[in-house]
């Protein structure tokens, strides 16, 4: 999950007199990590922790994984997901889509005054506003499946709570209380359950509540970090990253946590998936830092593509149409959000800020 980072890549090194000079400032650029968000001469935690781990909070766990821990639930990999999936080459084929302006809204963390806030603007990039104003972080953003509302985890209070924004009136208003640590919030397709994620306790876990922030519960739970939760567009699947079987995978269950199959066997994969209204496929990232990518991949586990190269891309969000995926990109030296159709066609940047426009998530 997250907590805001703020890391800038260095200014280029003056040229090496020696060997050994040039060896350890080539080190020290390999280390340094890609921004998701923050101020221009601040260094902090990688965009893998950011959003996909909010390992990097003092609420949140920071333990690894057991080695020996036990799936409580069953756990049954997609046949075609072994050995290891390769990382494809994109294909390179004519786009069937249209190149009509995209349509809805897109909700996103924007870096401002210190903070991270929540945005909103079209899908065209026009009619941009910031949302909120506290001086706390504010991020995972979500919109609601009748575009009235918007989602957001917010450490306000000092810990991570889930709150409600009405875009109509701009009245804000605190969902949870004290339950743990909570990310990655999304309203059910029939806006009356929230899932979200909830480290607490040492692990990271799904649970669902009333949209009123009544009767929340754990549909997830063990000694790994089960994360990014998000609906199929009929209600009955959640699709969500987790470390259960080792590396962190992208996984599929039923609503109520049961049936969890995995979708890839990936050596880098991220956090945030997003569905295609058909519910046929899912959009995720994967790869190494600094050179993360977009992929889509049938919801059994087949058909992996990769839409994206280069430039270090997150945080994927299908259009409603299912016409454009929106996404986080660092290719042009600054996070931006950019979207592209389906087939990796089209590549448009929608933002063009000098703070950090991410986490974008896409809505009527």
């Amino acid at each position: 999950m997250e907590i805001s980072a703020r890391e800038r890549i260095p200014a280029a090194a003056l040229g090496c007199a020696f060997l050994g000079f040039c060896t350890l400032v080539a080190a020290l650029v390999g280390l340094m990590l890609y921004p998701e968000s923050g101020a221009p001469t601040a260094v902090e935690p990688s965009p893998a922790e950011i959003e996909s781990s909010p390992q990097t909070t003092a609420s949140s766990p920071t333990d690894p994984v057991p080695a020996s821990a036990t799936p409580q639930e069953t756990t049954t990999p997609s046949p075609t997901a072994s050995p290891q999936q390769a990382l494809p080459t994109p294909t390179l084929f004519p786009s069937i889509w249209s190149d009509s302006s995209p349509a809805g809204k897109i909700a996103f963390t924007c870096y401002i005054g210190g903070f991270d806030q929540i945005c909103l603007m079209s899908a065209d990039g026009s009619g941009r506003a910031q949302l909120t104003n506290a001086e706390a972080t504010n991020f995972y953003a979500s919109i609601g499946p009748d575009g009235d509302r918007i989602l957001f985890s917010s450490r306000r209070t000092g810990n991570f709570e889930i709150y409600q924004y009405l875009i109509a009136s701009g009245e804000t208003k605190r969902l949870t209380s004290g339950i743990g640590s909570l990310f990655a919030p999304e309203f059910s397709p029939d806006g009356n359950k929230i899932v979200f994620a909830n480290a607490t306790g040492g692990s990271q876990s799904i649970w669902v509540m009333d949209s009123d922030g009544g009767n929340p519960r754990p549909i997830t739970s063990g000694f790994w970090d089960d994360i990014d939760p998000t609906w199929s567009p009929d209600g009955s699947q959640i699709a969500f990253a987790s470390s259960r079987q080792g590396l962190r995978q992208l996984y599929v269950m039923d609503a109520d946590g049961g049936n969890v199959r995995r979708l890839t066997d990936l050596p880098e994969m991220g956090g945030r998936s997003s569905w295609a209204p058909d519910g046929r496929r899912l959009a995720f990232y994967a790869g190494p830092l600094p050179d993360r990518n977009v992929y889509v991949i049938d919801a059994d586990g087949r058909n992996l593509v990769q839409l994206t190269r280069g430039g270090d891309n997150l945080g994927p969000s299908w259009s409603p149409d299912g016409s454009w995926i929106a996404f986080t990109s660092f290719r042009d030296g600054n996070n931006e959000i950019y979207i592209a159709h389906p087939d990796g066609s089209g590549t448009t940047r929608l933002t063009n800020s000098p703070i950090s426009d991410w986490q974008p998530r896409w809505g009527p």
